[in-house]
């Protein structure tokens, strides 16, 4: 039986997610969140009749703050972490990655995100891409699936697909979102990982931000979303030859990311949601990196 914990980011519903699955040798868990929300993955595990100590076994997609953050607290007590080998030196030592975060992030770090420790290597378990772990009569098939991050994991069980972020963000039924954040973001590699999650047969897929998508919707999702991605990267082009400032499209892209979400149906308080779980300055960010390494390689 799979659980989706609600991780009520910045006390607000439907925004990351955990995901708790029940098997032979005790439950599995499926992203952490970011250790500012381990107060409510700790109430949510409880709520299904579990202490955190007993989960011994968590699969991370990618060392992102938001789906890998609390990582180090559950490898305090006692699970082992499961994630691709480029995430395994950051997760050892987050030094850079909580010096680069706090950067962007500043006074609000330690509210959005919380902090990060050292995870011992013996704690860590990088997983090749079509491996399979078996846990308690469950297996769990890793992806790897780059676009996103190219220490993304896209975790098969069963017919179920735990897709991080490679399958984009969608809140309460809305439209699927692309997350482009830096440094990454790689749009023909996202487009090979959105092939092979199209040539597997699966009954669902859940989301990271948030939530399952059914058999009859997968099709439809995927396409949506690497539609979006493509229109978003071409968007931003021209601004990038023009030599624009991120600081000056970031507002511009805002408008058109809002306009794009009410023009499909989202409504007015829905859209604060959509902001944190996929921040549009972010996107900027990344996609101007990306056309940089391409246009400049």
């Amino acid at each position: 039986m799979i659980h989706v914990l609600d991780l009520q980011f910045k006390d607000k519903p439907d925004t990351i997610a955990s995901f708790l699955i029940e098997t032979g040798a005790g439950p599995v868990l499926i992203e952490t969140g970011p250790y500012s929300t381990f107060g409510h993955l700790e109430k949510a595990v409880k709520a299904k009749g579990y202490a955190l100590e007993d989960i011994h076994h968590v699969f991370i997609t990618h060392i992102h703050l938001d789906h890998a953050g609390a990582a180090w607290a559950m490898a305090e007590r006692g699970a082992t972490i499961y994630l691709h080998p480029f995430g395994e030196a950051h997760m050892h030592d987050p030094s850079k990655l909580l010096a680069s975060a706090t950067r962007i992030y500043g006074d609000e770090m330690d509210s959005l995100w919380g902090t990060l420790k050292p995870i011992p290597k013996a704690k860590l378990k990088t997983v090749d891409h079509g491996e399979v772990i078996f846990i308690g009569g469950i297996s769990l098939k890793a992806y790897h699936t780059p676009g996103h991050a190219v220490h993304h994991i896209a975790w098969q069980a069963g017919n179920t697909l735990f897709t991080g972020d490679v399958a984009g963000v969608k809140i309460e039924g809305g439209p699927v979102m692309p997350p482009c954040p830096p440094p990454d973001i790689n749009i023909e590699d996202w487009q090979e990982s959105l092939r092979l999650i199209r040539s597997l047969e699966l009954d669902e897929l859940y989301l990271t931000h948030f939530g399952p998508i059914p058999k009859a919707q997968i099709n439809q999702h995927l396409d949506e979303l690497e539609a979006g991605l493509l229109d978003w990267t071409n968007w931003m082009r021209p601004h990038y030859e023009k030599g624009e400032k991120a600081e000056a499209i970031t507002p511009v892209f805002q408008a058109y990311v809002q306009r794009q979400l009410l023009n499909k149906g989202v409504a007015e308080e829905q859209l604060e949601l959509y902001e944190n779980a996929n921040p549009s300055w972010m996107s900027v960010a990344g996609l101007l990196r990306y056309w940089r390494k391409k246009l400049e390689a």
